[in-house]
Parts: C-alpha cells; sequence; structure tokens
C-alpha cells in the first residue's frame, strides 16, 4: 500500500506502533504526545518523509532560509523517542538541546541541530508547537503544532 507522506526507505522506522508502546512513552517523557503524530505513527511507526524540507523567516546553519529533515523519529527501536540510546533524552543531555520537549527528527547534521516538539506554552498534557534548534541552542517556533508541521514540509531545493 503506497503511502503520500512516507518514503519506501525503512531507515529510522521502529516496531509496530501500540498502545503499550505509546503508554511507556508518554510516561518516560513526561508529555502528552500530539494525536496526529500518533495517527501518522500508527500507518509507519517513523522513517523518512517523502517532504523534508521546511522554508524559515529566518537562516539556519544549513541554508538562507531552510532546514531539511533526515528522518521523523517513531516511538520504540532504535530510533524512537523513547530509545535509551538514542532518544529524546539522551539527545538533549548529549547536544545540549533545550529542554523544551521531545526531539522529533533526525537532520542531515547528526545532531548540530534538530527538531522538537515545544510544550513550554501548552504544558505536558497540551498541544505542543513544533520548534527548530540551531547550534545557538534557540528553539524557533515553526509551527504551531505538530499537525500544521506535517503541512508545510516541501520537497527540497537542489
Amino acid at each position: 500500500m503506497s503511502d503520500e507522506f512516507w518514503e519506501e526507505d525503512p531507515y529510522f522506522t521502529g516496531p509496530p506502533l501500540t498502545e503499550e508502546l505509546v503508554r511507556r512513552a508518554e510516561a518516560l517523557l513526561g508529555v502528552r504526545l500530539p494525536r496526529t503524530y500518533l495517527g501518522l505513527l500508527a500507518r509507519r511507526n517513523g522513517g523518512t518523509p517523502r517532504r523534508r524540507c521546511v522554508f524559515t523567516p529566518f537562516p539556519t546553519s544549513w541554508a538562507p532560509d531552510h532546514f531539511e529533515i533526515r528522518g521523523l523519529r517513531g516511538i520504540g527501536g532504535k530510533w524512537g523517542i523513547d530509545s535509551p540510546d538514542l532518544g529524546s533524552r539522551y539527545l538533549v543531555v548529549e547536544w545540549g538541546y533545550p529542554d523544551v520537549g521531545v526531539v522529533i527528527c533526525q537532520l542531515p547534521s547528526a545532531g548540530h541541530d534538530t527538531v522538537m516538539l515545544d510544550y513550554r506554552e501548552c504544558g505536558p498534557e497540551g498541544e505542543p508547537a513544533v520548534v527548530y534548534v540551531d547550534e545557538d541552542r534557540v528553539p524557533r517556533r515553526v509551527a504551531d503544532s505538530f499537525e500544521e508541521f506535517t503541512t508545510i514540509l516541501r520537497t527540497c531545493p537542489d
């Protein structure tokens, strides 16, 4: 079955999503994950999106007007947001990201910048914004929700 969101590449893909995986991840991370994010993961638990660029009104360390994501992290498995080795908590400490929420994307820089769900305004039970965090570690809002984030992903320029 074809999926308009995901590439066929299985990289960054975790095990099939279950309610138990979601419960454990939310308990570990201390937040309620956006339902749109979980709905997308129910179709495929992480992977490489077909459209990977987010255009920005600010320059990034990689381009004057956009950044690219390589993968959207799922739950469970090596690349899951809850992984002890490569998950969100580990990445926040390892790379010094601001502790504002959950790291959800893998970027080409392999750690120098990232994309996170930002729970600062909504609290752990609310609908988080999506922020880009560059090498300066300042969170910059790129979408008011995960659902909006999925709609602004575009094909990257050559």
